[in-house]
């Protein structure tokens, strides 16, 4: 006698490996949500971000000159646009609105100066300074992937600060482009600006994009 198999127990064994995979997909979107850590404040998200640990933050010293670069998550721009409106619709759109570019603050400081603190004594020196902030920031920073893919930079914002900081401070703005998605980090360099530290380089991991931190907003 022919051994006899319930027509029913291909789909049984099909509904345990579809509960199975639908198990694992589950387990994966627990896994990606996890990797957002939420603040309520942005103080608390800033302590996130000076943490080295967290790769958030990196600093460099180089013949005097302190460098230091910090990526500045999409939440923190939302927050200081977002104003008392902070409905779901607003904070939406302003997500998507800076969710599109990668934001860095850059600080130099030399003796606890910025920059042209230092070179203030050289009128020549500190004119051709003041005109490479302003405008000349673009070929001096460059951004680009282990592959040499340039990455070319969208903005960036110097504010003034007539000696009343103790360090030159810019904001870098750049697109979030395609090709970083398969390079597991990409490099910043600062050419020479004056103070004879050659080109300065940071290494900065992929995943601190993918994975920013976010702001728990009151709507």
């Amino acid at each position: 006698m022919k051994n006899f198999r319930h027509p029913t127990s291909d789909f049984q064994l099909k509904n345990t490996d579809l509960k199975k995979l639908i198990l694992i997909f589950t387990g994966f979107l627990l896994l990606i949500s996890c990797n957002n850590t939420i603040f309520g404040t942005t103080e608390e998200l800033w302590e996130y971000l000076r943490d080295p640990e967290h790769e958030y933050l990196q600093t460099k010293t180089i013949n005097g000159v302190n460098f230091s670069i910090v990526y500045k998550p999409t939440d923190l721009l939302v927050e200081q646009e977002l104003g008392k409106e902070r409905s779901i619709s607003k904070i939406d759109s302003l997500r998507n609105k800076y969710g599109k570019y990668m934001y860095f603050n850059v600080s130099m400081s030399k003796n606890n100066q910025e920059l042209l603190s230092n070179v203030a004594g050289n009128k020549q020196q500190f004119g051709a300074m003041v005109n490479e902030l302003a405008f000349g920031m673009k070929q001096k920073i460059h951004l680009y992937t282990p592959k040499k893919d340039t990455i070319a930079m969208a903005d960036y914002i110097y504010p003034r600060m007539y000696g009343m900081s103790g360090a030159t401070t810019i904001l870098l703005v750049y697109p979030k482009e395609e090709k970083l998605v398969d390079a597991d980090h990409f490099n910043l360099t600062i050419e020479d600006l004056g103070f004879y530290t050659g080109e300065v380089k940071f290494k900065i991991p992929t995943k601190i994009i993918n994975n920013e931190p976010q702001l728990k907003f009151n709507n």
